[in-house]
């Protein structure tokens, strides 16, 4: 017997995957598109939802930029690496990257429901390190030998891509834990996907003893559509923190404007602005890259004309550092 589709997997399965229904979809000729014509390592994905909030027309529109392929990700730039953030050297299990004091990610799963052109995973070896049901078995030993690790997270890939019960079964066994105090889960899915924050799912996050702490990923304030913050708003309503990360990119968020505005939405669907990363340097990327000393002028800015609690922490992340480095 089938079990049925839910509707968040029937949108994920009509996600645009190719260039040109895209662009007939956003009324964008793509032959005024500086595309990349080969990209079948990591190709085009990007849910029907998301695109509904792009300018149609407009072939330099911010969310557009994130999601397509182009040209400049073949260009060599200084300083960029297949792993930029050192996940491959803190690995301690299939699945299981320990790079901090009291806390352990763990990647759920390499789908994404959306792919980021920026993204500093995309040379991940998920096929490598995927959690088969042995090698979660080991993970979770691990996590539960080591009475220090106070938080897991749960990464990817999205860890929400995972279907209700197979979720389930993960949170629970984590939960079970004794020492774990917080279980936090990164997912750029409420914002891409609404429709994954299921009755389903909010009952499980609500279920689980310890807290939970779910960071969202949104780059600009037209990504927050009505359907993002109602799912918002219920997944605070059961109890989960939100907190926001940005990643902080050329030609789509490096204005003060942009970032004043998504910060002051994103509280008003009830999510707290956390981080602003600095582009992780992953080959591919580079042509996202806003320097430094941009960085630092926003920010400056963004202290003027916001309260503090409206003020995400402009980081960068070293590999084999302790910590986020935080940019003054």
């Amino acid at each position: 017997m089938n079990t049925p589709t839910a509707p968040w997997q029937r949108q994920l399965a009509e996600a645009f995957s190719s260039i040109d229904a895209l662009c007939r979809q956003l009324q964008i000729d793509p032959a005024s598109l500086p595309l990349l014509p080969e990209f079948k390592d990591f190709p085009l994905r990007v849910p029907r939802g998301f695109v509904a909030c792009m300018e149609k027309g407009n072939p330099a529109d911010p969310l557009l930029r994130q999601v397509l392929p182009v040209q400049q990700e073949l260009q060599q730039f200084p300083g960029f690496s297949l792993d930029p953030v050192g996940d491959l050297d803190a690995v301690a299990e299939a699945g299981v990257i320990h790079k901090y004091h009291g806390r352990v990610l763990l990647i759920a799963t390499g789908a994404c429901a959306v792919h980021c052109r920026y993204c500093f995973r995309r040379h991940f070896p998920y096929q490598e390190l995927q959690l088969s049901s042995q090698k979660l078995d080991k993970a979770l030993t691990y996590i539960a030998e080591r009475d220090d690790i106070a938080e897991v997270i749960l990464s990817g890939g999205d860890p929400l891509l995972l279907n209700d019960d197979k979720l389930e079964n993960l949170l629970l066994r984590i939960s079970a834990i004794a020492h774990v105090q917080r279980i936090r889960i990164h997912s750029r899915i409420p914002v891409v996907l609404p429709a994954r924050i299921t009755p389903a799912l909010l009952e499980t996050l609500a279920g689980l003893p310890q807290k939970v702490i779910l960071v969202l990923h949104a780059n600009h304030p037209n990504e927050l559509s009505t359907e993002v913050g109602d799912a918002c708003r219920q997944l605070a309503m059961h109890g989960v923190t939100l907190l926001n990360q940005s990643v902080l990119l050329k030609d789509v968020n490096d204005d003060s404007d942009t970032l004043c505005t998504l910060s002051e939405k994103l509280f008003g669907f009830g999510i707290l602005p956390y981080y602003l990363h600095c582009l992780d340097r992953a080959a591919g990327v580079g042509h996202f890259e806003v320097t430094l000393n941009r960085a630092r002028q926003l920010m400056q800015t963004l202290q003027q004309r916001l309260p503090g609690y409206l003020v995400p922490k402009l980081v960068q992340e070293q590999a084999g550092a302790a910590h986020k480095i935080r940019i003054a």
